[in-house]
């Protein structure tokens, strides 16, 4: 079952997203209108979580910030910095900008954006907006060839952002912000090469990857995700625990510029303080960056599926700590288990990981099949499960669940055929609350259920070659009819009994009838 509210909150969204690019239709190319949609509708987030926050501490009932004049509100800037990391003078608001008349909108943004990155500057030693906006463009020529045009265009764009109704962002339902890029991404996603599943994680998913993490934890220290993307993994945390059972914080790191600004911007939107979320631009693979983070309560993590990475071409990593105890790197051309044995070294030994896994690290030979050998024989993996297929967008492939602990109380793996649990939901699949629910219960029960889960022990694996595919432990259920032989011969039995006494019934009329038809 789908949450009525949540799917009427989403289709809002989706309707007023594609008016925006229908009224732009043929005006700029879609992956730029998706960067200048997402800006232009983070920039009204920010403006509006700064006015509530400045209006809830007002000294009287009619306070309003974005009525101030900007002499008047210089005297907030430290507070406000030191309270929430940045600051927006009231001129600058995406309110006052977009009712300004007259207004050069592609130069007058550009200066908001920068004032709005600089704001901290001299105030704190964070600088979570630093570069927030540099994936836009407001002078490109793709806006229009001419100052009239781009303003026209930009106009177009605060017009259709402002007049999308969104409600209070922390009563939403949906992941505003997280939905319409995933929105946009389906809308976009052959554009360039993208795909949406580079950078986002459908909530879904997300859902049940932080639950499997979750199980039997009320709070966790520190959370991690070294694909973060967009920050959907890490914000399903502060959904589901509340931001403040996660004591220290929410870490990740993104090689991708674009997925790097897109989560911090998803922190700051969902109210993160910017002390309590570290995200880092870089490769993970071979430049961890928050190594002194660590070691994780909790990790979970959608990394690229089978990318390539140096491998054993790097002398670094062949002795790197992270991969060395394996006693093989994974293959040049598929990274997979280097994020698994990365994601295995920073955890906790108390914590738990869970990661989304391209389906051919479960079995393919070589260098996987040794990291699966040292995972198993170290007793690491607590469970593999199987997901459907057309979760994500840019792959209609059934990825896969492996769960990690470090301290498992028994020599057993678990294995969940959720391979069958989805509904069908435009043109792709998806997890509802039954299905999360269902698998959920399989993990948590960490015991046998027919045609859906078992628990094998890790000997009965390693006398599999450590093939670690699902369909190798749990038997798919036989759906060809059962055909009883016996019974079947007995029915055809009796029809035949049936058609000889209807055959001597049949006989017996007729010479009745030839009987009576010859006259004397």
């Amino acid at each position: 079952m789908f949450d009525t509210r949540k799917e009427q909150e989403q289709a809002e969204l989706h309707r007023a997203i594609w008016g925006i690019a229908n009224s732009l239709r043929g005006s700029v190319d879609g992956w730029d209108f998706k960067q200048h949609v997402l800006g232009i509708l983070f920039y009204r987030y920010i403006s509006e979580n700064i006015t509530a926050f400045i209006n809830a501490g007002g000294n009287w009932p009619a306070f309003d910030y974005a009525r101030l004049s900007d002499g008047e509100a210089e005297s907030f800037r430290k507070s406000i910095v030191k309270a929430k990391g940045f600051f927006i003078l009231p001129s600058e608001l995406f309110e006052n900008v977009r009712a300004a008349p007259g207004c050069e909108l592609s130069g007058a943004l550009e200066k908001v954006f920068k004032n709005i990155e600089a704001s901290p500057k001299g105030i704190i030693k964070a600088c979570a907006l630093e570069g927030l906006f540099s994936g836009i463009d407001l002078k490109s020529n793709k806006l229009g060839g001419t100052l009239d045009k781009r303003n026209g265009l930009l106009l177009k764009l605060l017009n259709g952002v402002g007049e999308m109704r969104l409600g209070n962002y922390k009563d939403n339902t949906i992941d505003a912000f997280g939905d319409a890029y995933e929105f946009l991404m389906g809308m976009y996603a052959v554009n360039a090469g993208k795909s949406g599943g580079e950078y986002y994680t459908p909530q879904e998913v997300s859902e049940l990857l932080v639950r499997f993490v979750a199980v039997g934890k009320t709070k966790v220290n520190k959370v991690y995700d070294p694909a973060c993307g967009a920050g959907s993994l890490l914000l399903k945390f502060a959904k589901i625990l509340g931001k403040e059972n996660v004591q220290q914080g929410f870490f990740g790191q993104d090689i991708n510029i674009t997925a790097y600004n897109l989560c911090r911007i998803n922190m700051l939107l969902h109210d993160i303080s910017y002390d309590k979320f570290h995200i880092a631009h870089g490769d993970t693979l071979t430049n961890p960056l928050h190594g002194n983070g660590g070691p994780f309560d909790a990790i979970v993590s959608n990394p690229p599926y089978s990318i390539k990475w140096d491998g054993a071409a790097n002398p670094a990593l062949v002795s790197d700590p992270r991969f060395s105890p394996a006693g093989a790197l994974a293959p040049k051309s598929k990274a997979d288990l280097a994020f698994i044995m990365h994601s295995l070294s920073c955890l906790a030994n108390s914590g738990s990981a869970a990661i989304v896994c391209f389906p051919g690290v479960l079995y393919r030979n070589g260098a996987e099949q040794k990291i699966r050998k040292y995972l198993v024989d170290n007793n690491f993996i607590e469970c593999v499960a199987q997901l459907p297929a057309n979760l994500f967008y840019g792959t209609s492939v059934a990825t896969c669940i492996i769960a990690l602990k470090k301290s498992k109380p028994s020599n057993n793996t678990l294995f969940i055929d959720a391979s069958q649990e989805f509904v069908k939901f435009s043109n792709r699949n998806k997890l509802s609350a039954d299905n999360i629910n269902r698998i959920l219960e399989a993990y948590k029960l960490g015991a046998g259920e027919e045609y859906f889960a078992r628990l094998v022990p890790n000997g009965l694996i390693a006398g599999q070659d450590y093939n670690l595919s699902v369909a190798n432990y749990v038997p798919q259920k036989d759906k060809s009819e059962v055909v009883d032989i016996k019974a079947l011969n007995a029915e055809i039995a009796d029809i035949v009994a049936r058609g000889n006494e209807l055959r001597r019934e049949v006989d017996a009329v007729i010479a009745e009838i030839e009987g009576g038809s010859n006259f004397e």
